[in-house]
């Protein structure tokens, strides 16, 4: 069956979340924030997190009174090194920008930055912040937990969240070393890719409660959110694989994006109450900064870095591989792919935004659908 996609330029999809944001209630400094945090997604070819989530997890969320469209980014502790923040249920990626600003600011006085955040929403792509740090020169780590969806090894029931554990390391290629990705074999923003799409998904990314794997999407989806089914850590299920390793960093994640900013955590961030009326998310995230220059001087550190990238890439290929990645090179492909392209929309999300632009009356978009 033909897929019919349509391009559209980012900066076009990019004011026109801006705008749409504005509409709902969200500071015009702060939509730019969210729209820009939204369509880097879509530029890096990470469709899961981009436009595709634009209405399902934020505006949804605002309309349903769960999430704040005005942020209270409130620093509750503050010392040389280190901050707590109190997001307040506010936008995720305007938390997310400023916790990392203030951890950079911190890394260049004092060597180290380290912010943590309680009560936040969801913040997209976590590679947005770890590169945030590569651009000013440092490496950047952040993380964040989210509502429960992988089992623990030998368990069938979800309790936590796909908990990204994401590395950004600057190198003196054209793009930084950006390891952005869940502690799950996949997510829920791949399996929405999926659902979209009509696609079956692999075996063995999400098992139910009677231990078999699901792949049918839209059962999956279903299934996560009443609990019955839960994502296979990375790894997979069971030991065979090392699935508990997947597991085991998956609950690193949720420590750091919890108990030092006394956060929610597990099931307590599932979305819903003992009624089943939706409430906050509560999210916790952690966002370190490491200044490269209170260790060695910066030019001979992106080269090193380049150095063990170039020779990985350079060593021996599989037989029928032609090319080696190192993690963000696709990423940057992808870039050079869409840049005079922009971003594809399937059927499911162009209608989606025909029905935002309705909605809001932003008749002064012009689209090629």
């Amino acid at each position: 069956m033909a897929v019919n996609i349509v391009y559209e330029s980012f900066d076009k999809m990019e004011a026109f979340m801006k705008d749409v944001f504005i509409k709902i209630g969200v500071p015009p400094e702060d939509a730019a924030i969210c729209a820009d945090v939204l369509i880097e997604s879509d530029k890096r070819g990470i469709d899961s997190h981009g436009v595709g989530r634009f209405k399902p997890i934020y505006i949804d969320r605002i309309k349903d009174g769960i999430q704040n469209p005005v942020t209270n980014f409130e620093v509750v502790k503050d010392h040389l090194a280190t901050a707590v923040v109190d997001g307040h249920d506010g936008m995720g990626q305007v938390i997310g920008k400023r916790s990392m600003q203030l951890a950079i600011d911190k890394a260049k006085k004092h060597g180290l930055g380290m912010v943590v955040v309680r009560n936040s929403t969801h913040y997209g792509i976590a590679g947005y912040y770890a590169t945030m740090a590569t651009k000013a020169g440092m490496i950047g780590i952040t993380g964040t937990n989210a509502r429960p969806s992988i089992a623990p090894t030998f368990g069938i029931e979800n309790m936590l969240g796909t908990n990204p554990l994401t590395v950004g390391i600057p190198s003196d290629e054209d793009f930084p070393f950006v390891l952005d990705c869940a502690t799950s074999v996949s997510q829920r923003g791949k399996i929405e890719h999926y659902d979209r799409i009509g696609k079956a998904m692999p075996p063995g990314w999400v098992i139910n409660r009677d231990g078999t794997t699901e792949t049918d999407p839209s059962k999956a989806l279903a299934g996560l959110t009443k609990g019955t089914s839960a994502l296979a850590p990375l790894g997979g299920l069971g030991e065979d694989t090392a699935g508990y390793k997947g597991y085991g960093y998956a609950t690193v994640v949720e420590i750091l994006s919890a108990a030092l900013q006394q956060g929610q955590f597990l099931k307590a961030l599932n979305g819903f109450d003992a009624d089943g009326k939706k409430i906050p998310y509560h999210l916790g995230h952690f966002f370190i900064a490491i200044d490269i220059s209170a260790f060695v001087e910066p030019d001979q550190f992106k080269k090193s870095t380049g150095d063990i990238l170039r020779e990985l890439r350079a060593s021996v290929k599989m037989p029928g591989q032609d090319r080696i990645y190192t993690a963000g090179e696709k990423e940057y492909l992808a870039w050079l792919s869409r840049k005079d392209t922009g971003v594809p929309l399937n059927e499911s999300l162009q209608k989606t935004v025909k029905a935002l632009q309705a909605e809001y009356k932003l008749d002064s978009y012009i689209f090629n659908f």
